[in-house]
């Protein structure tokens, strides 16, 4: 069954929390989205999910669920860290889009030929 980005949309504006304990990511869309929806996030603190998520997120060693407990209890308990995951994680992802992607692409060519 697929959803609809609608609701993947939904699901992302009305979680708790979004947890993505990833071992490995060439990007980390996933936590862009959940970031950009208003999803507090607990994710991984590998690969290059630390360049996406930065200080708007609780990064954990995905091998260690005791850390990836704790991540998920701090966020369920504590409206303000909650709050602030939520505001941070917004303006995060604003730093992140299609358009700056493709002129920093175009740009990058432009310095080889």
């Amino acid at each position: 069954m697929v959803l609809s980005d609608e609701l993947v949309a939904l699901f992302y504006s009305r979680a708790d929390v979004f947890v993505y304990p990833s071992h490995y990511e060439g990007f980390g869309l996933p936590v862009l989205e959940a970031m950009t929806l208003g999803a507090p996030v607990v994710t991984s603190n590998t690969s290059s999910i630390p360049e996406v998520a930065g200080d708007a997120s609780i990064l954990i060693d995905p091998n260690d669920p005791m850390q990836l407990a704790e991540g998920i209890l701090k966020v369920i308990s504590d409206r303000q860290l909650r709050q602030e995951l939520i505001n941070k994680g917004k303006e995060r992802a604003k730093l992140f889009s299609w358009e700056r992607t493709a002129k920093e692409t175009l740009n990058a060519y432009r310095t080889i030929f």
